[in-house]
């Protein structure tokens, strides 16, 4: 038939025009298309929310405007532009530095090891004491207007920041949380590290934010804590002095004005990521409600 044959012809086209000459072919191509797919979206997914999508804002800003440069014919223009270009390529190692180290963290602890080990019931137990333990300590200090800043360790290891303070290894509570940040305790001025539901620290020194489009009214604590989830996974929880107001930190980003139950969810979104995690975590709440 005409028709089958015009159909078969156009296929043919397409196939020698996209330089494929068999079905292992097409199924290259569509595995290659995959991976390159994922790749861009966990590059999206990874400058999302952070200083970094503004340099690639500003990068994308560049090609354009040089493009537009060439079709117009300003040729110096589009000289300057793609000298730019140049410089800026090789600088891109210095400009993406925390995100580039974040990538490659996540990658180091991550891969298969989450296929290959689950948490435990009695692990997942812990982390929801901990949670508690957190909200419930933070509640406290934010009425009584206590500052505190407490750092929850993730995936990224932070044992240089644990060196900088006094070594505890003691059990997590509210109780010990609250009594670290009262004004005469000797330990209150820092941060408190957390790390596999055990406080392993106390009175240790952060990195500073250095982004300077942060708002004034911010102190030293929410900068320090936008200053460690900056080179980091970890997760800052922090209580103003001022205010009273609870916020937390993380991939550089900064949300204030949480609730006792907004801090909940946000520290168990982050630390129960599993589905299967926050049902057992409502679970529990909804047992210990029935309880009381």
């Amino acid at each position: 038939m005409p028709e089958e044959r015009a159909v078969g012809d156009f296929f043919g086209f397409i196939m020698s025009f996209l330089g494929l000459s068999g079905p292992w072919d097409i199924l290259r191509m569509i595995v290659e298309i995959s991976l390159v797919s994922y790749a861009v979206y966990k590059v999206i997914q990874l400058v999302r929310e952070t200083r970094a999508l503004q340099l690639v804002k500003g990068l994308l800003f560049i090609l354009i405007f040089s493009w537009m440069s060439k079709l117009l014919g300003l040729k110096t223009i589009a000289y300057l532009l793609q000298s730019a270009l140049q410089i800026f390529g090789f600088s891109l190692i210095v400009l993406f530095q925390p995100e580039l180290r974040r990538a490659l963290e996540k990658l180091g602890s991550s891969g298969f090891q989450d296929f290959m080990l689950r948490r435990t019931d009695e692990e997942r137990f812990k982390i929801i004491s901990t949670i508690e333990a957190i909200v419930k300590a933070c509640t406290k200090l934010s009425e009584d207007y206590i500052g505190a800043l407490i750092i929850i360790e993730r995936g990224t290891k932070i044992g240089e920041i644990i060196n900088t303070g006094t070594q505890m290894d003691a059990v997590l509570s509210s109780e010990l949380l609250i009594n670290i940040f009262l004004p005469k305790s000797p330990l209150h001025d820092g941060a408190v590290i957390i790390r596999s539901n055990v406080i392993k620290a106390a009175a240790c020194y952060l990195p500073l934010t250095q982004n300077a489009a942060l708002s004034r009214e911010l102190g030293t604590r929410h900068r320090a804590a936008l200053g460690i989830t900056e080179i980091s996974d970890a997760i800052a929880v922090v209580v103003s002095e001022e205010s009273g107001k609870i916020s937390y930190a993380h991939n550089g980003g900064l949300t204030r004005n949480l609730t006792p139950d907004l801090l909940r969810k946000a520290l168990t979104k982050f630390l129960l990521e599993d589905e299967s995690d926050r049902k057992l975590f409502t679970f529990r709440k909804v047992k210990r409600n029935e309880q009381d």
